[in-house]
């Protein structure tokens, strides 16, 4: 939405430049009619150029009202504007001299303006039109009253050699300022694209330093829980207080695990984990951790093997990353999940497939980004988490839609290919 209030700034901006040129252009062409009718004491019809300069008067006050209205400013409007300009000149010279004007250059003046903020189509057709103009200007135009009525034939070349000049001019500028307009407009969309990548990371530390934080301040708490509970579970209770005690020490491991994956998250070492595993084990050893946390989960897997030799870095940072992504498919699911994991010699391909309410709308510019499910509880924090682990451990995560409804989550892990674990 940014992108777009911008983008619509930028044209009203650029029309506003246009009517400012267009008012300059008409006190010109008032003035060179003034000078060459007193100055010069050369007859120029006095209706006809009346009518054009009246004309894009009309236009250019009507192009004023436009600039005041909050509406968006479209390049084919802004082309439609330049048109009016090369039509108003193409006028102005039919009624004084035409290709024998010597101010028939200013047809390159709307064609340098369409290169740089037109697209590369519509640079190209103003160019055709203005060399259009321009060339029928060479054969139809009211005679400039009898000025270059001695000059001979050099003079008709003269005037052959200005009109091929200026098509020549015309081409270089579609060429090459399209070619130029289009390198700077890339490198906008890059340097925006690193800007959003920096308040990205900003937002990534300022994350670690509040989780390094929360994991320095509740890992004392959680540890005296965890002995307590220990030891309460040695004492002389019943079988369904210890049951109890239990399920609240696992609990208390599930609360430090989630500290771990947070600080790993952020760029801490407290993670365990880290060895080389074979990819079936892997996927097993989370699925049945899974399964340890929802009870009530129905999932199936399917696998398209690879190479056997192929391993994963298995750390615990990335189990509860994938958990996670699994617990919002099943929080945003009635369904069955369904897991496809297939591998070849480089990377892993995990998909988590669920029928729940889909995606939220995309934004409409920008580079992409982790989009949001349109589950109850959302996909924030936990999901920013797990992009921030896989990034950092080499992967990807991208969402879609899938046709007859739900998420299709596709994860992909860097491997490492011949070892053995």
């Amino acid at each position: 939405m940014t992108d777009r209030v911008a983008e619509d700034q930028t044209g009203r901006r650029n029309l506003r430049r246009l009517f400012a040129l267009r008012s300059l252009m008409i006190g010109a062409y008032l003035l060179g009619w003034g000078g060459v009718v007193w100055l010069l004491d050369v007859h120029l019809p006095v209706l006809p150029m009346a009518g054009v300069i009246g004309l894009l008067v009309v236009a250019n006050v009507w192009t004023w009202r436009r600039t005041r209205r909050g509406q968006a400013i479209g390049h084919w409007e802004f082309f439609a504007q330049l048109g009016i300009d090369t039509l108003g000149l193409a006028a102005v010279l039919y009624l004084s001299g035409g290709a024998t004007n010597p101010f028939a250059w200013l047809f390159l003046l709307p064609l340098m303006i369409a290169a740089t903020v037109l697209p590369g189509y519509m640079v190209w057709a103003m160019a055709a039109l203005a060399i259009a103009c321009y060339s029928l200007l060479m054969f139809r135009f009211v005679p400039f009253g009898g000025v270059h009525a001695h000059h001979d034939q050099s003079f008709a070349q003269h005037v052959f050699g200005m009109w091929f000049g200026f098509i020549m001019s015309a081409l270089l500028v579609a060429w090459f300022v399209v070619g130029m307009a289009s390198t700077l407009r890339r490198r906008d969309r890059l340097l925006a694209q690193a800007r959003e990548q920096c308040l990205r990371d900003e937002q990534l530390v300022a994350l670690g330093t509040l989780a390094t934080g929360a994991a320095h301040e509740l890992g004392t708490p959680l540890a005296t829980m965890a002995v307590l509970t220990r030891e309460l579970e040695r004492a002389d209770v019943d079988d369904a207080t210890r049951h109890r005690l239990k399920i609240l020490r696992a609990q208390i491991e599930r609360c430090k695990q989630a500290l771990s994956v947070i600080s790993a998250s952020a760029g801490e070492t407290r993670a365990e984990g880290g060895g080389l595993a074979r990819i079936p084990v892997f996927v097993d050893e989370v699925l049945a951790e899974w399964r340890r946390q929802r009870l009530d989960a129905r999932i199936s897997v399917e696998t398209e093997a690879g190479p056997d030799t192929d391993r994963i870095l298995d750390e615990h940072t990335l189990h509860q990353s994938l958990i996670n992504l699994l617990n919002n498919a099943a929080d945003a699911s009635r369904d069955a999940l369904t897991l496809k994991v297939s591998w070849d010699d480089r990377r892993l391909s995990l998909e988590i497939l669920d029928r729940g309410p889909g995606l939220h709308p995309a934004p409409t510019a920008g580079p992409p980004r982790p989009r949001a499910s349109a589950k109850e509880y959302g996909m924030g924090l936990g999901l920013f988490l797990t992009h921030a682990t896989l990034q950092r451990l080499g992967g990807e995560i991208a969402l879609f839609e899938r046709e007859a409804g739900g998420t299709r989550t596709r994860i992909q892990l860097p491997l490492v290919a011949g070892q053995r674990s």
